[in-house]
C-alpha cells in the first residue's frame, strides 16, 4: 500500500500543468537573477535599492542560483521530468514499437491517409516496395504493419534527459565549485586563498603551489593592447614541477579540475638604482590623464620638491615629469639618468597578473545536456509514420498516420503506390510474355 500511494503521489508531478508551473517558477528566479546583480557587497544594494535592499539580502536575490529555495525548486522539476519519462515517454515508446496488426473497417476509418481498392494485389509486391523505402515491416496471416523514424519517438526523451543534466549541473556546481581571484605579482609563489564564493561541499586544493613565471602584453600599431600572457608553474609538496603554461584571455590553463583563466594585470611598482650601492622601490598607484590608464609614483629629490614618473603601457618610455606636469625626460628600463647629479637606473617594472581559478565538476554535465538537447533538436525532425494493410475479398485496403511533416507522408504514399504499380505491371508483361511463349 505505502508503495502504491508513493508512486501515486509522484506520478502527480508527471502532470504537464505541474511541469509547466514549476518551469515557469524555474524561469522567473532566472529573470530575477538577471535584473538584479549577483555576487554584489552588501553597501552596493544598499546604495543602489534603498527601499528593497533588505529584502534581497533576507530572501538571496544576490546570490539566486545558490539558494536553498532555487535548489528545491530545481530538485522538483527534476524529479517531474523524471517521473515522465518513465511513467509516459518510456512506454509510449514501447509501445510505438509493438506490432499492431487490423483485419477490420473500422480502424482504418479514424486514420487521415485511407486508400481504398488497391486491385490486383500482392503481399510480396508491396512488402518490396515498403522495404525499399525504409520502412520496417511485419507480416501476419493477411495483414501488414510497417513504421519508419521511431527515433523521432525518442527526441521526447532526450530533452528530458538533457534539462535534467543541466538542472543537476548547477546542482553540483552549488555544492561543489569554487572561484578564486589572485592578483599575483610577476615571479611570485602564491596559494589559492582569496575566495569570492564556494560550494558546501567544495575544497582548496592545499598540497599544490603556483608560481608566475613571467607576464607580458603584446600592443598594436596603435598602441592598444593585442594581448597579455601569463606564464604559470604548478608544483605538487612545494617542490615537485607538475605543469608549466603560457596562458592568455580565452586560452586558460587547465589542471585536473581547476582551470585557470587570465583576467586582469596592473603595473605595482618601480625599482630604482640610486647611485651605485642605494636601491629603492616605489609604488604605483593607477589613474587617468586625458580619457588615458595611467600609473604614477612620486620621488622626493630634496628641498620640499618632487618627480613624477609616469607610464602608460609596458611598451613605451617612462616619462619624468616635474611637479607643475612638464616632462623633464623619457627613460627606458635600465638607461642611466642624473638628477641633482646623483645618478639613477630603472632597474624593473613590477607587474602583476589577475588570475580567476575555478573549480566546477558541474560544467561538465551541464555541456553534455546542452549536447543533448542539441541532438533532440534534430532528432524530432524525423517523422514517424504507419502504415496498415491487410486484403480484403481481392483487393488491398491501405491507411497510414504520421506524426509530423504530413506533405512528406503524402509523397510517399505516392511513391508506394507508383512503386507497387510499376511492379504490378513489371509481372504482368512478364506473364503475357511467358505465355506467348508457351504458345
Amino acid at each position: 500500500m505505502s508503495k502504491n500511494f508513493i508512486w501515486k503521489s509522484l506520478k502527480k508531478l508527471a502532470n504537464l500543468n505541474v511541469a509547466i508551473f514549476i518551469l515557469s517558477l524555474i524561469i522567473f528566479c532566472c529573470i530575477l537573477g538577471s535584473i538584479i546583480e549577483q555576487d554584489k557587497s552588501f553597501l552596493y544594494y544598499q546604495f543602489n535599492y534603498p527601499n528593497y535592499y533588505f529584502l534581497i539580502i533576507l530572501l538571496g536575490l544576490d546570490h539566486v542560483f545558490r539558494t536553498w529555495w532555487f535548489i528545491l525548486i530545481s530538485s522538483i522539476f527534476i524529479l517531474s521530468l523524471l517521473m515522465c519519462t518513465f511513467s509516459t515517454q518510456l512506454p509510449s515508446l514501447k509501445n510505438a514499437r509493438r506490432w499492431k496488426f487490423i483485419y477490420k473497417n473500422s480502424f482504418l476509418n479514424n486514420n487521415k491517409y485511407h486508400l481504398k481498392n488497391v486491385n490486383y494485389y500482392s503481399f510480396t509486391n508491396i512488402i518490396y516496395s515498403l522495404i525499399r523505402m525504409n520502412f520496417f515491416v511485419f507480416c501476419k496471416d493477411n495483414s501488414l504493419y510497417s513504421y519508419k523514424g521511431l527515433y523521432g519517438r525518442i527526441a521526447p526523451i532526450f530533452v528530458h534527459f538533457s534539462i535534467t543534466a543541466i538542472l543537476l549541473g548547477s546542482v553540483c556546481s552549488f555544492l561543489l565549485s569554487f572561484v578564486v581571484q589572485e592578483i599575483v605579482p610577476k615571479g611570485e609563489i602564491f596559494h589559492l586563498k582569496n575566495v569570492i564564493h564556494g560550494g558546501f561541499y567544495s575544497y582548496l586544493p592545499a598540497d599544490m603551489i603556483f608560481r608566475v613565471n613571467d607576464f607580458y602584453i603584446n600592443y598594436n600599431f596603435n598602441g592598444s593592447i593585442q594581448q597579455f600572457f601569463s606564464s604559470l608553474s604548478v608544483y605538487f609538496h612545494n617542490s615537485q614541477f607538475l605543469f608549466s603554461k603560457i596562458i592568455s584571455v580565452n586560452k586558460p590553463l587547465r589542471f585536473f579540475s581547476v582551470t585557470f583563466y587570465q583576467t586582469d594585470w596592473q603595473i605595482d611598482a618601480v625599482r630604482i638604482n640610486v647611485g651605485e650601492s642605494y636601491r629603492i622601490q616605489k609604488q604605483f598607484l593607477k589613474t587617468n590623464i586625458d580619457g588615458k590608464n595611467c600609473w604614477l609614483s612620486s620621488f622626493s629629490v630634496g628641498h620640499g620638491s618632487n618627480i613624477f614618473f609616469v607610464i602608460f603601457d609596458l611598451d613605451s618610455h617612462l616619462l619624468l615629469c616635474s611637479s607643475d606636469g612638464s616632462i623633464l625626460a623619457k627613460v627606458n628600463v635600465g638607461e642611466k639618468f642624473y638628477i641633482n647629479n646623483s645618478s639613477f637606473v630603472v632597474q624593473d617594472i613590477i607587474t602583476s597578473t589577475g588570475l580567476q581559478v575555478k573549480v566546477d565538476p558541474g560544467i561538465v554535465f551541464v555541456y553534455f545536456g546542452f549536447f543533448i538537447m542539441i541532438l533532440s533538436t534534430f532528432i524530432s525532425y524525423i517523422s514517424y509514420s504507419q502504415i496498415w494493410i491487410y486484403s480484403n475479398i481481392g483487393s488491398l485496403e491501405f491507411c497510414g498516420s504520421t506524426n509530423r511533416a504530413s506533405l512528406f507522408f503524402e509523397r510517399d504514399i505516392s511513391y508506394l503506390y507508383q512503386m507497387y504499380s510499376s511492379y504490378l505491371v513489371y509481372i504482368n508483361k512478364k506473364v503475357i510474355k511467358i505465355h506467348n511463349i508457351l504458345s
